[in-house]
């Protein structure tokens, strides 16, 4: 683990994504949260919650934060949905493995909602950084 004992505690903001593409009427079904599951949407959010805090656990070398805010939201297309994911901490180092690792989560655990109504018509893609604050390198996709 990389040592940031020296860097100074910062604002930290992350936002990635993650695109889950559907049928038409499984979306349809999502939307109007009437899947055989249950309501996918808040269980994913509750999902993405879970997996920022657990990054640490997931990916060896990221340090363990305090993240103080953890927002997890949707975006519909007319071919599926994009998981929105923005996390937020004060600390010496950034939050972009947290907001990644929620995004990927909530998409998967919408997946696993939906392939009881899509089967093998589901597709995970695009799972990317859109956005990093506070750092020494702060970036934004596009700009």
């Amino acid at each position: 683990m990389k040592d940031v004992s020296g860097k100074a505690v910062t604002r930290r903001i992350a936002r990635a994504q993650a695109v889950i593409d559907m049928p038409p009427p499984v979306l349809a079904l999502l939307r109007e949260r009437r899947l055989e599951k249950g309501d996918a949407l808040e269980i994913a959010r509750a999902a993405g919650n879970l997996a920022a805090k657990r990054t640490p656990e997931l990916i060896p070398l990221c340090h363990p934060l305090p993240l103080e805010r953890v927002e997890v939201g949707y975006v519909f297309a007319a071919t599926g949905v994009t998981v929105v994911v923005e996390v937020a901490t004060h600390a010496r180092t950034g939050v972009e493995m947290e907001a990644l690792t929620a995004a990927c989560v909530a998409a998967l655990t919408l997946y696993d909602m939906l392939k009881p109504h899509a089967g093998t018509d589901l597709r995970i893609r695009d799972v990317l950084l859109l956005e990093k604050h506070g750092g020494k390198s702060d970036f934004v996709r596009g700009g």
